[in-house]
């Protein structure tokens, strides 16, 4: 058996070994990472080998580190992701360049359209009927996008949202609410099949689909990094979050907003949690807090996502596409049905 694991902002961890008669023989770690002392390496073979090898990560985890010396330095990696390593050689997970990419970036809609064509391209992956695929969001109106859980009276300013011209807008993951104004934010989806993260925790997945992301910002010479479980974040403040989805049929909905320009009067006009959180230091305190992609980079919104579209396809692949005819309409027929309805948008009252 043999599975890797790309650590985010971290090295290649790339395990091979047989299952005999029930456990783990053979086992040998292997990657780019770096190890000292050399024997080390040596101490987490033989931490492994003899194991279930239908342990979890934390167990496979606990072995390596009861097994390695008291003066060991493991840089690049850590024990817990060479038990990702494992679980995805055991449950055949799959690899990003094993998929043909396709990369969606249409002309600007609705929010509620947004969200709605976000269920569908999941389903769609999920059935078999579209392959792996990126987009990027564009809307023509404010909105705020609350989360699938969250109540619409305890994080919505109705009054002010519609002084602001932001309808409100429940996406089907769970997470946060973000005041989201056009040309201000970048958002982007991911809708993979569920063998991509076979073997990772929820916590793992997240840094895991968003690498690549974390790669084109550094491009642009901003230090960002992924702060469990959701954000991303730099030296400046927060830049963004993400949300996941995962459907019955395994196909997983991964989605980031990052704030590209901010209002921050208006968001603690708009949101009620963000005006207690900022309370004490109200606009000042957002301003600090978030520190946009505008401010950090000076550069346009547009070179941004050309810049993220030109790593995903160095690291992944991908071709540009379109929506097809069939799932626009599929989209439109869940804004009427679903995510334009009172029953939908204040499922949590």
């Amino acid at each position: 058996m043999h599975g890797e694991y790309k650590v985010p902002g971290g090295k290649l961890v790339v395990v091979d070994f047989e299952v005999v008669n029930g456990l783990i023989e053979g086992f040998r770690l292997s990657g780019d990472f770096f190890l000292e002392p050399d024997d080390a390496l040596e101490c987490i073979n033989s931490a492994i080998e003899g194991r279930n090898p239908n342990g979890t990560i934390e167990e496979f985890a606990d072995a390596i580190q009861q097994a390695l010396p008291s003066e060991v330095h493991l840089l690049g990696f850590t024990p817990d992701s060479v038990g990702v390593a494992i679980r995805r050689a055991i449950t055949g997970a799959a690899h990003w360049r094993d998929y043909d990419w396709q990369i969606l970036h249409e002309p600007p809609i609705s929010p509620a359209l947004n969200a709605a064509l976000d269920e569908v391209l999941t389903i769609a992956v999920g059935e078999g009927l579209r392959g792996p695929t990126l987009r990027i969001w564009e809307w023509n109106a404010p909105a705020v996008i609350i989360g699938s859980f969250q109540s619409v009276k305890n994080e919505v300013d109705e009054e002010q949202a519609a002084a602001h011209g932001a309808q409100i807008v429940r996406r089907i993951s769970g997470g946060g609410a973000m005041f989201m104004e056009p040309a201000a934010s970048i958002t982007y989806a991911l809708y993979v099949p569920g063998e991509l993260v076979r073997g990772m925790s929820f916590a793992d997945s997240y840094a895991y689909l968003d690498e690549w992301v974390l790669e084109a910002l550094k491009a642009l010479g901003i230090d960002a990094v992924y702060k469990p479980l959701n954000d991303i974040t730099s030296p400046l403040g927060k830049i963004g979050g993400a949300a996941q989805k995962r459907l019955g049929s395994g196909a997983v909905l991964h989605h980031v907003t990052m704030a590209y320009d901010m209002d921050a009067e208006a968001m603690t006009q708009v949101l009620r949690i963000g005006r207690e959180k900022l309370s004490d230091k109200g606009t000042a305190s957002a301003q600090k807090r978030v520190d946009p992609l505008r401010s950090q980079t000076g550069l346009p919104r547009e070179e941004i996502i050309e810049k993220m579209i030109e790593v995903f396809q160095q690291r992944h692949g991908g071709v540009m596409g379109e929506v097809t005819e069939g799932e626009w309409d599929a989209a439109e027929r869940l804004v009427s049905q679903k995510f334009s309805t009172e029953e939908w948008i204040r499922r949590v009252p």
